[in-house]
């Protein structure tokens, strides 16, 4: 499982990806920068005019290493994989599922459970850290809210109103993040979420964090055989990763918040590694992009102790162990889906 922590991310403009032997060579101007052995790596995300040649794309196809293509800001544009692996009988089950609302709503219900239960303890860290009397009131009014909202999710009996109870409880969320950020107010603050384009500083780190958390997601889905495109909280669109967006709900919170909320407070990233473009989106410069990339891969190697599985692992693994619980439960070995609930 090592490899699910090894990501390989290439965000110098104009370098060149190229196979020698069983490593992947990263080139700038053709000067090699950077030598790694393919079997080390669990994908590439390759960002910008980074260019790959044919016979490393098909190298990492039969070595199982995905290459997903960003543009410099981080959108996605496209991922090259090899065949698909794993059980046809599970990915099978997987559409089943899907299909039938009864069961899609269990599994759904337990996802919104740990994204609500996740974000109300990031707030209660935030409360105990950083909070003084009028953030108190702010937070536990938010806290409580929350709590409520927790108990209404797990009572909904359509998918619909289960997606309007998540939203709901975002929108409760997001109302105070401002709060937990202690640090460079001027330059960071959240007035609403936004995205497609984010707006501002916070929320351009936010939807970059996001998309390399659905990365991670979608790798550790395709690892254990479930198609990532077959969700059952979020509806099938064309393009969209459904399943990987499920499975990132319960790690928002938990792993990208917190990464994000760390990286301001410590001052690691500042206001001035931000541009805004002609079109009104904000734009990170290469040397913040850098630092979140380097931050990130540090995070997944943290260590955590899993809160149903009862052993600890890093937890860039922690994605992978869910994905394996996905796969147990639609088998028929466990009676239901146990989400990642932060503790």
């Amino acid at each position: 499982m090592k490899k699910f922590l090894n990501t390989l991310f290439v965000t110098t403009q104009g370098a060149y990806l190229n196979k020698e032997g069983e490593s992947v060579i990263v080139s700038v101007e053709r000067e090699v920068r950077l030598r790694v052995p393919v079997h080390t790596l669990g994908g590439i995300v390759c960002f910008g005019n980074v260019l790959c040649s044919p016979f490393l794309l098909g190298h990492c196809a039969e070595n199982g290493v995905a290459v997903s293509m960003l543009t410099e800001n981080g959108r996605f544009l496209t991922r090259v994989q090899g065949g698909v692996s794993g059980n046809v009988l599970l990915r099978r089950e997987q559409y089943r599922r899907a299909d039938e609302p009864a069961a899609a709503l269990a599994i759904a219900r337990s996802v919104v459970a740990a994204k609500i239960a996740n974000a109300r303890t990031v707030l209660q860290r935030g409360q105990r850290d950083h909070g003084d009397k009028k953030d108190d009131t702010v937070f536990l009014s938010a806290i409580t809210r929350m709590e409520r909202m927790l108990d209404e999710a797990a009572g909904c009996e359509q998918l619909e109103s289960l997606r309007g109870k998540e939203g709901d409880a975002g929108r409760e969320y997001f109302g105070v993040f401002d709060h937990l950020i202690t640090t460079q107010k001027e330059s960071f603050f959240m007035r609403e979420r936004n995205r497609r384009p984010p707006l501002d500083n916070l929320n351009a780190l936010l939807s970059f964090t996001y998309t390399l958390l659905a990365h991670d997601c979608v790798g550790a889905l395709e690892a254990v055989g479930l198609d990532p495109q077959v969700g059952f909280l979020h509806k099938d669109r064309s393009g969209r990763p459904s399943l990987a967006l499920d499975l990132m709900e319960e790690f928002r919170p938990y792993f990208a918040d917190r990464l994000v909320l760390s990286l301001i407070n410590l001052r690691q990233v500042q206001g001035k590694g931000f541009m805004r473009s002609e079109s009104g989106a904000v734009e990170m410069d290469d040397e913040t992009r850098k630092t979140l990339l380097v931050a990130y891969q540090k995070r997944k190697q943290e260590e955590i102790k899993h809160p149903y599985l009862d052993e600890t692992m890093p937890v860039g693994l922690l994605f992978y162990a869910q994905a394996l619980l996905l796969a147990r439960h639609l088998r028929g070995d466990l009676d239901g889906y146990p989400p990642f609930f932060w503790k």
